[in-house]
């Protein structure tokens, strides 16, 4: 019996010094990144790995553009100042409101591009708190008066890679939008499609007037800002340099270069092994492979221009603004095209940077990655009032095991997240106000 128990003994101490071998710990390593590698390939349109790399943000002729507004470091210099200017809010719905909010109060680097609160708030909100959090209803507004929308705010992030903007698509007037021109109607935002820009230059061109913004000629004439708009658009008759379409596309222009490409994957892909562990490796390879998240999400963004229905919850309930359960917005695509077949269908999002705003779906109803990935897996439906006829043919269980759970959301969560986005901020305005929000609250919260 001793005997037996001796050789258990030795067999015990052989096994732990060999998984204890660094050179096997190698291997095994050298093993993940290997299919991680052949993974990717597989699953790359042009086969290579470099398809899922994100251009550096100066690298401007390789950051996807609009043909028609052609990125320039001069465009983007103006617009980087434009997209935070505090002094363009002169729409406002109160007088006290002006020059309180800028674009940046509902996508600011602080929240990863995106609203700090489930429902962002422009014009009539109060507050910023660290990271957008503290953003409220100023009293003083009513609430059936503050610029909020129906769907979550989505992300200025990685959306060069995006032709159509928004949850609907509605803005721009190519990729999935060619052949739509009978929704261009007149007198609503989406009129701006006519001028036939992509959708993140007619997204900033309509949302000038959607979120109450205004052209101050002093502030242009006076500042710095009327020798940047010179070099931006030199081209650009002077009677219309400094108006409402060259503001928009110097915005536009600003927003293609902010790119996610200091998250730890595109080190990895940069040739950076370390810089994702190895239970993040394995959630890539859960990612591009048995999960199939890579047949939505795709390409340096990991998003697309398609839409799907997966059956999340709206924008409705308790803290949320003037939107009903039967709002139109709720249809998804459809609320666009007016066609019934595009019920309920959303567009793919990118997948950057989410846990700077634990608010996730069209209707912000998920709080965590984890919720989502979770949600995924099992394919039970949230909204009953999706109809399981237009449900996406890839809504269906993963049978993902926890452990491969949490791969996939360490790798969502921590190796798609860039941690460096506040470079992306000025150091401050022309107009020398306070940004993204210039209220009395938010001064305090940023310490102006």
């Amino acid at each position: 019996m001793k005997h037996n128990y001796l050789l258990i003994s030795v067999f015990l101490i052989s096994l732990i010094s060999c998984n204890n071998d660094p050179d096997q710990v190698i291997d095994k390593e050298a093993e993940v990144d290997q299919e991680l590698e052949q993974t990717l390939k597989l699953v790359a349109e042009n086969g290579e790995v470099s398809y899922f790399k994100l251009p550096t943000s100066t690298d401007l002729d390789n950051i996807p553009q609009d043909p028609k507004n052609p990125l320039t470091e001069e465009k983007v210099a103006l617009g980087k100042l434009l997209y935070h200017e505090t002094g363009l809010a002169l729409n406002a719905i109160t007088d006290g409101g002006k020059r309180t909010y800028s674009c940046a109060s509902c996508h600011h680097a602080q929240a990863g591009f995106q609203a700090g609160i489930r429902q962002g708030i422009g014009d009539g909100g109060i507050g910023f708190g660290i990271a957008g959090e503290g953003r409220s209803q100023n009293n003083n507004v009513n609430a059936e008066q503050i610029d909020v929308q129906p769907v979550r705010s989505p992300s200025t992030l990685n959306s060069a890679y995006q032709v159509a903007q928004l949850w609907n698509g509605q803005f721009g007037a190519v990729g999935p939008n060619e052949d739509t021109e009978a929704q261009w109607t007149e007198g609503t935002p989406k009129f701006a499609n006519h001028l036939g820009f992509e959708g993140v230059e007619t997204q900033a061109i309509a949302g000038f007037d959607v979120h109450r913004l205004g052209v101050d000629t002093s502030l242009i004439m006076d500042t710095d800002y009327k020798a940047m708009f010179d070099e931006a658009f030199p081209e650009v008759d002077k009677n219309k340099r400094y108006g409402k379409e060259q503001i928009g596309l110097a915005m536009a222009a600003y927003e293609r270069t902010l790119l996610a490409n200091e998250a730890p994957w595109q080190r990895y892909l940069n040739g950076e092994q370390s810089a994702l562990t190895q239970e993040q490796k394995l959630g890539a390879i859960l990612f591009f492979g048995k999960a199939n998240c890579v047949s939505c999400h795709n390409g340096p963004a990991l998003n697309s221009m398609e839409f799907y229905a997966l059956g999340m919850g709206d924008l409705t309930g308790d803290n949320v603004f003037r939107f009903t359960v039967d709002d139109p917005a709720h249809k998804g695509r459809a609320s666009f095209t007016g066609n019934s077949e595009d019920d309920y269908k959303f567009k793919v999002p990118q997948l950057y940077n989410l846990k700077d705003s634990p608010f996730y779906g069209h209707g912000g109803t998920f709080n965590t990655v984890k919720e989502v990935v979770t949600y995924k897996n099992e394919a039970v439906i949230e909204n009953t009032n999706v109809p399981n006829t237009q449900l996406a043919l890839e809504f269906v269980p993963l049978e993902l095991n926890e452990e491969e759970i949490d791969q996939l959301t360490d790798f969502i969560e921590n190796g798609l997240y860039d941690p460096s986005l506040l470079r992306y901020l000025p150091d401050h305005l022309p107009s020398n106000l306070n940004f993204p929000n210039n209220d009395s609250q938010s001064q305090v919260d940023l310490s102006f």
